[in-house]
């Protein structure tokens, strides 16, 4: 069982950055890839980027590609999300999600990935 918990997020002015961060419980979660997704009211749940589990691979959604730097330290137990130049259509509820490594370095759809934390709310105003 993985107890993931997501903090950091808030209120920005477009063109302000966040760092979210995601604190894992598991004692080998050095072996599992996680993902960040985000949610808008009215929309579906997307991937934002995911990370392989020891951090050698990972991939972005096309909207963050240049903006946003995924990373983690394993020895922290924590995923991080760096996120630059923040928009308002970067406005959500964001999640992260962990799945254990696999077949690939990681995953893209939400329903791969068994544990989610809780979500925390990025605003990014105009």
């Amino acid at each position: 069982q993985v107890q993931l918990v997501e903090s950091g997020g808030g209120l920005v002015q477009a063109g302000g950055s966040l760092r979210l961060s995601c604190a894992a419980s598991a004692r080998t979660f050095s072996s599992y890839a996680v993902a960040w997704f985000r949610q808008a009211p009215g929309k579906e749940r997307d991937l934002v980027a995911a990370i392989s589990s020891s951090a050698t691979n990972n991939g972005y959604a096309d909207s963050v590609k240049g903006r946003f730097t995924i990373s983690r330290d394993n020895a922290k137990n924590t995923v991080y999300l760096q996120m630059n130049s923040l928009k308002p259509e970067d406005t959500a509820v964001y999640y992260c999600a962990a799945a254990r490594s696999g077949t690939l370095s990681y995953y893209y759809a939400a329903y791969e990935y068994p544990y989610w934390g809780q979500g925390t709310q990025v605003t990014v105003s105009s």
